[in-house]
């Protein structure tokens, strides 16, 4: 009998010797639209040379010449064209100009030629994205804008990923670091508003024009977004009011502490179904306990909270504006779609409702800061408007030291509602002993 040959059973159990070559790993082409603070941070970690995944193949910017820098490969194209941008090689297009026009066109050229998109343009996903999500689903594409919410934050992707099996009914947070860094920053040093906006204008917290920041713009743009990635409806921004931050003054901390309360400016969206689907939105200063969570988010930081029927409420938070945490998450997106190719992409659910209604309107307790030249009777002329209105007053607080013609004192309100309360204000305010108009905040005490 034939003994076994044991030298080819051994060659046929031999593990793959380390010299065999695996198939060539082909980096993705990338072409980025804005070389400003985020577009730079996203370059760089791009030009890394640990980075075996990406390849950034062209940078477009305005006046691009005073933009180049040394730090980026003699291989990448500078261009001020965007239909060169467009009509390359390049696998993914990033968008980092911002604005609605021209980059939503810009975008859809980009998706049409066969090109994957990332971006971080709220405004335009905010008012865009379930069309332009579409849009890649049509082309077998992906379109990824985890950056455009909360910066390096993975809001987005924890929310619709991470949640996917509660049923969320509450968004609620601080997504505008600008006014948070305003807003602490007058908390911590008795600081004006003025003070602290020219504060943060010089350290790049707030823009030349902070408009977008301070009247609530921005924070709204970013709750339309998570409303629909999390609350799965569709509201448009101008159906959600926004109140301006000016209008809270150093006294208003002070006269917050006495109530163990600060403020912060605060976005929140409330879905409810009992009487069909309504959502209450609204972007706009309000007290909150010192002991809460968002009472501790300081100087340009996020948070995100997110609450649901069955895990209740999940909290994101960190750094939520800025080039490079804006950019990690740009390049996460990148991977993201390395990762899973031309799949549909999840930010956005398939399928959201339209609501019957968007509504501004919340039942909440009140705080009233009133300036006004002193005389006898001013409380009991507001209290007489509050109560032909049913509107219960809490306290009454005023501290000493301030001058009689420009004296500052509170009103805090029993829970009432805001139509019924701005009804009464609208008689309060027409009263002939104002210096200025009066600061209406809730007080959010969940």
């Amino acid at each position: 009998m034939a003994k076994p040959n044991r030298s080819k059973s051994r060659s046929r159990n031999k593990p793959e010797t380390k010299s065999k070559k695996r198939p060539s790993h082909k980096k993705l082409r990338i072409a980025l639209a804005g070389f400003g603070t985020v577009g730079r941070s996203v370059a760089k970690l791009l030009c890394q040379e640990a980075n075996d995944s990406f390849e950034l193949t062209h940078i477009f910017n305005r006046n691009v010449s005073r933009k180049k820098v040394d730090w980026v490969p003699s291989t990448v194209r500078w261009t001020e064209s965007i239909d060169e941008v467009l009509s390359s090689d390049a696998d993914i297009f990033v968008e980092l100009v911002g604005g609605i026009t021209p980059a939503g066109e810009w975008i859809r050229r980009a998706l049409r030629a066969g090109k994957s998109v990332v971006t971080a343009n709220k405004l335009l996903i905010a008012e865009s994205g379930p069309e332009l999500v579409e849009l890649a689903g049509e082309m077998r594409k992906r379109l990824e804008f985890g950056a455009s919410v909360a910066g390096g934050i993975p809001a987005i992707i924890g929310i619709r990923e991470g949640l996917a099996g509660d049923r969320l009914y509450k968004i609620a947070g601080v997504l505008n670091g600008t006014c948070n860094y305003i807003l602490t920053k007058m908390e911590a040093t008795g600081a004006s508003f003025e003070t602290a906006l020219e504060e943060a204008q010089e350290l790049g917290f707030a823009e030349a024009d902070p408009r977008d920041d301070v009247e609530g713009f921005d924070a709204r743009a970013k709750l339309v977004i998570l409303t629909q990635a999390g609350l799965r409806t569709r509201v448009r921004s101008e159906q959600i009011p926004c109140w301006p931050i000016s209008s809270v003054e150093a006294v208003d901390f002070a006269y917050a502490r006495e109530l163990n309360c600060t403020i912060r400016q605060i976005s929140l969206a409330k879905k409810e179904t009992e009487n069909g689907l309504t959502v209450h939105a609204f972007v706009r200063p309000a007290l909150v306990p010192v002991s809460s969570l968002v009472a501790h988010v300081e100087g340009s930081k996020n948070l995100v909270m997110a609450t649901g029927q069955y895990a209740g409420q999940m909290v994101f938070s960190g750094f939520g504006a800025g080039g490079d945490p804006t950019a990690v998450a740009v390049i996460s997106d990148l991977y993201s779609i390395a990762r899973s190719g031309d799949a549909p992409s999840g930010h956005l659910p398939a399928a959201v409702e339209v609501p019957q209604e968007v509504s501004g309107q919340f039942t909440a307790p009140y705080y009233l800061r009133f300036v006004v030249k002193d005389r006898p009777g001013i409380i009991a002329a507001v209290a007489t408007v509050l109560a032909r209105y049913g509107i219960g007053i809490d306290a009454v607080l005023q501290k000493p030291g301030f001058p009689r013609s420009a004296l500052p004192f509170i009103i805090t309100l029993e829970t009432c509602t805001s139509a019924m309360l701005g009804c009464a204000l609208q008689e309060i305010n027409r009263l002939d002993f104002h210096v200025e108009p009066v600061l209406c905040m809730p007080i959010l005490l969940d």
